[in-house]
């Protein structure tokens, strides 16, 4: 039989499994939790109990990879010492739900957030990867503030097509287009489409996902070199048993979301989105993790932060190159090393989960393919980060620099009293039903000088 443990108690769960002052809880909590075969000397032993917040399942394909990358998680958090707890999260697929995510970033927050806070947990495994699921786990451990730690499903492999890449997502607006010129017919399309994810993990091209998992890492809150890793890799199930293995010395060592992204980490994570070519979405999301932090952050933070730092990085739609190349290049470790010999990188001693500062985790980072990551010298376009516009149709819109051309700017922003706003023809349409509707109809007026909304 177990005894009461010797030493002091010091972890959260121990307030559920440990607690002479409401024995009679502690006994109901311990009853139900031995049934997974734990002892009561476990229970009681002051081991910490580390979640697993799971977001792969069968409806989230970009995730899917996750249950297997659980096992690896779970193997070194015993290793350490420590007891895992895997669960459910509320599962986002941008690409399966109708009519749209735009709600489930949220749901996801919200439903992570009542199991922090409610159950007997010292310490939680974020897995992220597709698109909100990585700011719905970061805004979670924001607002609860327990030892955390993001695990990134990683990129897709690259998608090939008659001897060309084609990057997920990206091709199929292309083709699309294509297809409604009559260029291509609706097999080729859907060809075209299916060859751009060839594997599990998230989208291969610089969109939300790959641009929200490296600021995960940019932000201090993924072991160094986690984001990039494709998610086929063996590297990734190491990695996943890296990380297991350092939550659990993150909860002995109480180190919190807090102390990680502070604000520093986010003017850290807005340089590197500009010299990535993040997604326009990525402000949206880092805003609200810094909201949950009590960090001020918006949009205006964005340009005056992030504007003048160079596109380094050769990844479509902005560029040509895929996630797979992106990592075999160095990823964010050699983005954060190029900006900082080029003196950009405003926080280098901004902490991280690993218990080192970014700089010290990237310095001496190798660029392996200086056309897939280019230098601070020779971008691929300079000032390339974001504008934060304002008008009379908004009061506060992003707009991304990095994929625009000089003519688009000098067509639609130049104003010389207001060069931040954008003029131009506008067409509203009421909802995706509509725009499909309308989009291709000649009468419509609609060419390359229209906005539209």
């Amino acid at each position: 039989m177990a005894g009461a443990p010797t030493h002091k108690k010091k972890f959260r769960s121990q307030e559920w499994f440990y607690n002479p002052d409401n024995p009679g809880m502690t006994a109901l909590y311990l009853e139900r939790y031995l049934n997974y075969g734990l002892t009561r000397a476990e229970l009681m032993s002051g081991k910490p109990l580390i979640g697993i917040a799971q977001t792969g399942s069968d409806l989230s394909p970009c995730n899917r990879h996750h249950i297997e990358l659980a096992k690896r998680v779970r193997e070194g958090i015993v290793s350490m010492g420590g007891i895992p707890f895997e669960f459910p999260c509320h599962p986002i697929q941008e690409t399966g739900k109708r009519p749209t995510a735009a709600l489930d970033r949220n749901l996801a927050y919200l439903s992570l957030v009542e199991v922090l806070y409610g159950y007997p947990l010292d310490g939680v495994v974020l897995t992220i990867g597709c698109d909100k699921t990585t700011p719905a786990m970061l805004m979670a451990a924001a607002t609860v503030n327990i030892p955390a730690i993001a695990l990134s499903v990683g990129p897709m492999l690259n998608g090939w097509h008659k001897g060309k890449r084609t990057g997920s997502g990206t091709i199929v607006w292309e083709s699309r287009q294509r297809l409604s010129a009559g260029e291509i017919g609706y097999d080729e399309f859907m060809d075209i489409v299916a060859s751009s994810a060839p594997s599990t993990g998230y989208c291969n091209t610089m969109g939300t996902a790959t641009t929200m998992n490296s600021l995960a890492e940019a932000l201090g809150m993924q072991l160094p070199g986690s984001a990039a890793i494709p998610a086929p890799y063996r590297e990734r199930g190491q990695i996943a048993y890296e990380t297991g293995k350092r939550i659990v010395d993150m909860v002995h060592e109480d180190l919190k979301p807090s102390d990680i992204m502070t604000r520093k980490a986010f003017e850290n994570a807005i340089v590197v989105n500009s010299a990535i070519g993040g997604s326009t979405n990525a402000p949206i999301h880092l805003n609200a993790i810094a909201r949950h932090l009590g960090v001020p952050l918006d949009n205006d933070d964005w340009q005056k932060v992030g504007l003048n730092i160079p596109l380094i990085v050769n990844l479509q739609p902005t560029g040509e190159y895929l996630g797979e190349d992106y990592h075999h290049a160095g990823g964010v470790p050699a983005v954060v090393a190029e900006l900082m010999k080029g003196g950009l990188l405003p926080y280098p001693e901004a902490m991280t989960v690993n218990g080192k500062t970014i700089g010290e985790n990237c310095s001496g980072a190798v660029n392996e393919n200086l056309d897939v990551i280019r230098t601070v010298a020779e971008p691929l376009k300079a000032n390339a980060g974001f504008i934060n516009l304002k008008g009379n149709l908004f009061d506060s819109a992003i707009m991304k620099t990095s994929g625009i051309s000089p003519e688009f700017r000098e067509r639609y922003l130049s104003n010389p009293k207001d060069p931040e706003a954008f003029e131009g023809n506008a067409m509203v349409f009421d909802g995706p039903e509509d725009y499909h509707a309308r989009i291709d109809d000649p009468a419509q007026g609609i060419d390359e000088h229209t906005i539209l909304f």
